[in-house]
């Protein structure tokens, strides 16, 4: 199984959302069925039956989690150079047709959330801009068409 990189502050997400789900969700779903089957036959009754797929998905997200955990190395972005783009490293780029320009950090596909601006190194643009420098140009294939993007900026963060 290939390792997938991740940063500490994401593995303790991670680790976070697992606890949450242990703690305080798996708990309260079994109040949820336990209320339900008090109020009688189960085989017609929605609560129990919501409450049960409630449980199903939770140890579905459980499982998953776990697994996403067990995949992952943490990559320290500190300990990168900054002169080339790479896991952990924020890069600004600029649409070469627009003159818009956007930073994104670039994560594994565990953390990334583009309302963060964090993109995963697995994504189109995420596997474009491996590896190259300031200055480079790269064109991406998107929704849109292709883009051409410079790389104005790299830094770690």
């Amino acid at each position: 199984m290939s390792r997938i990189p991740i940063t500490r502050s994401g593995f303790e997400r991670l680790k976070r959302d697992l606890d949450h789900l242990k703690r305080t969700e798996v708990p309260q779903n079994i109040r949820d069925i336990e209320e339900a089957r008090s109020h009688g036959d189960i085989s017609e009754n929605a609560e129990y039956a919501a409450a049960k797929e409630r449980q199903s998905f939770i140890q579905g997200k459980i499982q998953e989690i776990e697994n996403n955990l067990a995949s992952c190395t943490i990559v320290n972005p500190q300990d990168l150079t900054g002169d080339r783009v790479v896991f952990g490293t924020t890069v600004t780029i600029e649409d070469l047709n627009t003159s818009e320009r956007i930073t994104y950090q670039l994560v594994g596909p565990f953390e990334s959330d583009i309302s963060q601006n964090k993109i995963s190194i697995s994504s189109p643009i995420g596997k474009a801009l491996l590896r190259k420098e300031i200055g480079d140009e790269v064109a991406v294939t998107t929704p849109r068409g292709i883009r051409e993007f410079g790389i104005i900026d790299i830094s770690i963060e």
